[in-house]
């Protein structure tokens, strides 16, 4: 049993099931990255950013193995060289999964990680979901939660987190996204500390430059790159918002232009 399971006290797992190989180390220093099931580009741009940058300090990733998110920081880790924990919301035997939640399983178990369940045979229903986050929660010293709606399952792992403890980080994101609103409530609340780029790790996307040409010269509005680029408004979004938190644009009134 990993030691800092221990600090759930009496709501700690009395045994564990898994799939892959046990390693002791791997739980050795752990972060979560959880959020929302309707991740967007945006979020999934920053878990692109984040994830390497966790790698890369020595941490294993933890989160729940959900669509969205969960699925995109363990697909991250192992395609950054990182080790992933999955914790389920169901049991380790629980196989009426669909065919690309067994792919994600086998090539998390081959690349050296762990699925993870406290049940053997449970099925998935409406409590073991937000019960497995205080797993979560416990295994991690920090937990970045990427986006999360204002009722969310991401934000009772950020709870659970705080109240054992952890370190709880949120990513700001647009405040016209439902599903940065919670995580927007969980820094403008001080229940969480802004996560951002560190600049020396920022490593520029495909895009960035055209990006930055058009705007080197003029402020222009989402609408305009959008126009300028030939590309979808959303699209053009999720990229500003990202450039934004990276410094490497600035955005003022509606507007954006290079720093």
């Amino acid at each position: 049993m990993p030691e800092r399971l221990t600090d759930l006290g009496p709501r700690q797992p009395k045994q564990l099931w898994y799939r892959g190989k046990w390693d002791k180390k791997s739980f050795s220093k752990c972060a979560a990255v959880v959020g929302s099931r309707r991740m967007t580009n945006y979020g999934e741009r920053v878990v692109e950013k984040l994830v390497p940058q966790l790698v890369q300090a020595g941490f294993t990733i933890v989160s729940g193995f959900m669509y969205g998110v969960d699925q995109a920081a363990h697909r991250v880790a192992m395609a950054c060289g990182g080790k992933t924990v999955a914790v389920l919301g169901w049991g380790i035997n629980y196989r009426k999964l669909e065919i690309r939640d067994e792919k994600l399983e086998d090539e998390i178990i081959k690349s050296g990680g762990l699925m993870l369940s406290e049940w053997e045979e449970q099925e998935p229903i409406l409590w073991t979901f937000p019960f497995r986050n205080r797993i979560v929660a416990a295994l991690s010293s920090d937990v970045y939660v990427v986006e999360a709606a204002v009722k969310s399952g991401s934000l009772i792992t950020a709870r659970m987190g705080r109240e054992l403890g952890r370190r709880i980080w949120a990513v700001p994101g647009p405040i016209t996204s439902s599903v940065s609103a919670g995580t927007n409530a969980l820094i403008a609340s001080g229940a969480a500390k802004m996560w951002l780029p560190q600049q020396q790790l920022v490593v520029q996307e495909p895009g960035d430059d055209e990006m930055l040409r058009v705007l080197t010269d003029e402020e222009l509005t989402i609408d305009e790159v959008a126009r300028k680029l030939g590309k979808q408004v959303s699209e053009v979004g999720a990229q500003l918002s990202l450039m934004v938190l990276s410094g490497v644009i600035i955005e003022k009134d509606g507007k954006y232009y290079a720093s």
